[in-house]
């Protein structure tokens, strides 16, 4: 059995978005309700912080170099992980208090794909968006609550889900479009929703269940092939790095713990690691 280990005692109140820099050999990751952002080299332990104006819910990173950002009031571009932080593309969100920007993925294209969250849970007006090179935005879904999980397969798939129904969402993907849109799984109420996600090189995707304390590998046909334990109840994002990407690194979360569980979690907030027989796969680079 694979068996998490503690990485960094991060003690994040919504430790997310985990991406592998194979330039740097460093784990890039968010606490968004911090507005943070960290760079954690897993060798050392060294773990960089920078703290932002608002919240930052995913990121890329881009071919010519920095940081590609979905903020709470749309997107922005970053040159450096210490670089100055300039709007790019309409700032679609500025004027909704209650909307952020949550998860998203650059697609093999080179655009970045993010998904929105509605804070207040009272409307289904959450979607999943495209930005492109030029700061272009497009629209691709709606009807959400709380876009999570994007992520794109090697042989054409991508998958992402509406994390309150409970349902995994899969996609053909070619061209920048999505068609023959399906429900991979839904799973039990009160076992997990699924949260961030990764595919390995074999089409498998791996998602971090919220509530449901493990992280899940599921075949292309929705079968959950491999469940893994971990010491916190509130997994966020699994991905993979290391020299052969067959490093799982995860992000949890303590918001929302009572006291009580808290107490009985403490290692909450952490990051986690664990090796998989199969590689993840690569980060594609945003092209803006």
């Amino acid at each position: 059995m694979m068996t998490p280990e503690m990485l960094l005692d991060a003690k994040a109140d919504l430790g997310e978005g985990p991406r592998w820099l194979e330039d740097e050999g460093r784990l890039y990751w968010v606490d968004i309700n911090a507005r943070e952002m960290h760079r954690l080299d897993p060798g050392s332990g060294h773990d960089e912080v920078r703290t932002f104006d608002e919240a930052v819910g995913c990121f890329g990173f881009r071919q010519g170099g920095g940081l590609v950002l979905a903020t709470a009031s749309g997107f922005a571009l970053v040159d450096s992980f210490e670089g100055a932080v300039r709007p790019f593309g309409a700032q679609m969100l500025a004027d909704r208090p209650h909307h952020r920007f949550n998860d998203g993925r650059v697609a093999p294209d080179g655009s970045f794909w993010a998904g929105t969250m509605n804070a207040a849970k009272d409307a289904p007006d959450a979607g999943l968006y495209r930005l492109d090179s030029d700061g272009t935005i497009l629209s691709v879904q709606g009807g959400m609550m709380t876009a999570n999980g994007a992520a794109f397969s090697l042989d054409g798939h991508f998958h992402h889900a509406d994390t309150p129904s409970h349902m995994l969402r899969r996609y053909d993907y070619r061209d920048g479009a999505l068609s023959g849109e399906r429900t991979l799984v839904r799973f039990p109420h009160g076992q997990g929703r699924p949260d961030g996600g990764s595919f390995d090189e074999e089409g498998f995707y791996w998602s971090a269940l919220f509530d449901g304390g493990r992280v899940v590998r599921i075949a292309p046909d929705g079968e959950v092939v491999q469940s893994v334990p971990l010491p916190v109840s509130r997994p966020t994002m699994i991905v993979f790095g290391g020299d052969d990407r067959r490093t799982a690194y995860v992000t949890s979360a303590r918001t929302g713990l009572s006291d009580e569980e808290r107490a009985s979690q403490p290692l909450a907030g952490g990051l986690f690691t664990f090796r998989v027989d199969v590689p993840g796969v690569p980060e594609w680079k945003f092209a803006g």
